[in-house]
């Protein structure tokens, strides 16, 4: 592939660059709060091999696709699609796939900010020692005070905001690139540190053992389908994310041997952030299928009555602000791509618009949890809404339509010549792609819908 074309938002400085800034999208609250709640509610060992084999099989491939598609197009994903369809002689309506990525990530950012002024907050009740000592109870108080204060969720969401688009305003290289150099190496180094620390619970043993080793007994359909959802939704795919990342990589880079890396690195920081979560809730005898509660309510009682847990409490909400962080850079990051080449303003007036709107939608989503619990639609609160139209239904559709484009629309030669893959590598990619991708995203929009 050579360098034709260049994105007028800037490129990554470097294949590392990329690297880390995909890896940060990809890591987030999926990794940290999600990946090991689902593994302790669906058997431990035989779930996890489930989710690997996933990842393999249709995480990697459709990145490859996505991140392909961004950088073929380097535009935002609206007119990436709109281009690249173009170029197929194909329908212009595959356009809105990218409308359906953007706006995916902008509905994702709204709710994500609210959990992400969570982990702010937990950061400093951890600091003064708010978990020292404390039984379950008065921990659920704790987590239902801060849920019944639209104060102090408002504050907690909009200082994560602020901190998000000063990021974002700064451009490629000298906004997104500086924080995921920064970010990347400081959120591994506080989960080792957080593994070493599991280490010497005298529960180590014990989760390693829940985490690998499987017994296939505990596997049904619906944790086959569940770990399939979880290895695409953690890839951050489906959303523009990833694509207009793509859009920002310079044109000699292998995108095969990067997406490797990148579903790599995010696969061990999720099997890290379980190394070192299960030790402490068997040490402490607390639930492994606690659910979503894991993190904000059954781990704070962890680390309130173990020797050192005041420090290794503040580094873990430190370690879930970081993932929170790297991933709102690039959920929000398409909506501004789109709004610079689109309505010709400068980033940082782009950067004020997308994400003030985001912001205003948050805070609604802040009052689902107080004074707007009363309303309901489909039994659900705004929270439990866009985290099911986006988790559930866009995401699952973007995804299925990436791999429909890339395996079926684009012309082959063209797939060819932007992935530059050995003939044997490339006929794999194509057969996932084409079969295997767009079959298994297919079932899970199925399960989702009850139809399975």
């Amino acid at each position: 592939m050579s360098d034709k074309t260049r994105s007028i938002h800037g490129e990554w400085s470097s294949r590392f660059a990329f690297i880390l800034a995909a890896t940060g999208s990809a890591v987030g609250l999926g990794n940290i709060w999600k990946f090991p709640y689902i593994t302790g509610q669906n058997g431990g060992g035989a779930f996890v091999m489930v989710y690997l084999a996933c990842v393999a099989a249709i995480g990697i491939p459709i990145m490859i696709a996505e991140i392909m598609l961004g950088r073929r197009g380097r535009q935002s994903p609206i007119n990436t699609m709109q281009s690249l369809s173009a170029e197929a002689g194909a329908d212009p309506r595959w356009h809105y796939l990218g409308w359906l990525g953007m706006i995916a990530g902008f509905l994702i950012l709204a709710y994500y900010s609210v959990i992400a002024g969570w982990a702010m907050a937990y950061i400093f009740k951890a600091f003064f020692g708010g978990f020292f000592g404390t039984d379950a109870g008065e921990v659920k108080a704790i987590f239902d005070g801060l849920m019944a204060s639209p104060i102090q969720q408002l504050f907690w969401h909009t200082l994560f905001m602020i901190v998000t688009m000063q990021v974002v305003m700064r451009g490629v290289q000298g906004g997104l690139e500086k924080a995921v150099r920064f970010l990347m190496p400081a959120l591994f180094v506080i989960l080792m540190i957080l593994v070493a620390y599991a280490m010497s619970s005298g529960a180590y043993e014990q989760g390693i053992e829940f985490l690998f080793s499987p017994d296939f007994s505990k596997i049904d359909a619906d944790a086959v389908l569940t770990a399939m959802g979880h290895a695409f939704f953690t890839l951050s795919l489906g959303m523009g994310a990833i694509m207009v990342y793509g859009s920002y990589l310079p044109g000699h880079v292998s995108i095969a041997k990067t997406t490797f890396f990148i579903a790599g690195a995010d696969t061990i920081v999720a099997l890290l952030a379980g190394i070192a979560i299960f030790p402490l809730v068997f040490a402490n005898n607390l639930e492994a299928a606690a659910g979503p509660g894991l993190i904000f309510q059954t781990l704070p009682l962890a680390f309130g009555h173990m020797g050192g847990g005041w420090l290794f409490g503040v580094l873990f909400f430190v370690l879930l602000f970081f993932a929170a962080l790297t991933s709102s850079i690039s959920l929000i990051e398409p909506a501004v791509a789109w709004l610079v080449e689109n309505k010709e303003i400068e980033r940082h007036r782009a950067c004020v618009w997308a994400g003030s709107a985001c912001w205003a939608l948050g805070v609604a989503v802040v009052f689902s949890f107080n004074i707007w619990s009363g309303h309901k639609w489909f039994d659900k609160n705004l929270f439990e809404l866009l985290d099911y139209l986006t988790a559930n239904l866009m995401l699952p559709i973007g995804g299925l339509c990436i791999a429909l484009f890339a395996g079926w629309t684009m012309r082959q030669t063209d797939t060819e010549q932007e992935l530059e893959l050995p003939e044997q590598g490339f006929q794999v990619w194509q057969f996932l792609i084409k079969y295997v991708a767009p079959v298994s995203v297919f079932l899970v929009f199925l399960h989702v819908l009850g139809v399975l």
